[in-house]
């Protein structure tokens, strides 16, 4: 999966989204008719489908190739930190993300102990460093973290849903058309059939 688009600085290169999940792309994959993915989103596809998500061209895991001039681009947008919605106002580049994310005081992954005054949560360390610990503010602090992931969650639930609609439609159109095709050619065998029948029927008068 994708970077979500409103974490990044100033408006996304449309060609820097994924096809499937219309997020920024993260680690991106080639398809051999030129449409690029998330490797995290194009993968399960085509092992599950052995198709192109876009075009519906017959293809297997071997014919993805990595885009590294497209990656290095990707990786000098300017993103917020993993941790804005808990305070962090740090951006860096994507390159650097994950570095930040090591030294982030606002890391959830760096508790240094739990609140005792009532709120329960844990404490990072620049909260433990300059006792400034409020339960309010952390509490509504978790909770617009907490409506952020919900907000996130529905929509990327909604967009699923939508595109799940979508393969099933192309599926059923597939089907329908396999179908009618299959019915032509019985009917064309049939047809064949029949006149051979007569033929020999004729034959075996004579």
């Amino acid at each position: 999966m994708g970077f979500e688009l409103d974490r990044f600085k100033g408006t996304v290169d449309p060609d820097f989204k994924c096809n499937l999940c219309n997020k920024v792309l993260e680690d991106p994959l080639t398809t051999p008719c030129g449409h690029v993915f998330c490797s995290g989103c194009v993968l399960p596809w085509v092992v599950q489908q052995s198709s192109c998500p876009v075009k519906c061209q017959r293809i297997s895991t071997k014919e993805l190739n990595h885009v590294l001039p497209l990656k290095n681009l990707i990786l000098k947008l300017e993103i917020k930190c993993d941790n804005h919605t808990r305070g962090c106002d740090a951006v860096v580049k994507l390159q650097h993300l994950a570095e930040h994310a090591e030294m982030c005081d606002y890391s959830p992954a760096k508790p240094v102990g739990v609140c005792e005054s009532g709120c329960g949560l844990m404490l990072t360390q620049k909260e433990q460093k300059s006792n400034g610990h409020c339960c309010l503010r952390a509490l509504k602090a978790h909770n617009s973290a907490l409506q952020c992931r919900m907000i996130i969650l529905d929509r990327e639930f909604k967009k699923q849903t939508i595109e799940a609609n979508k393969r099933e439609k192309a599926l059923l159109a597939q089907l329908s058309a396999v179908h009618s095709e299959l019915q032509m050619t019985a009917l064309k065998y049939q047809k064949k059939f029949t006149e051979y029948m007569n033929r020999n029927e004729v034959l075996s008068q004579m």
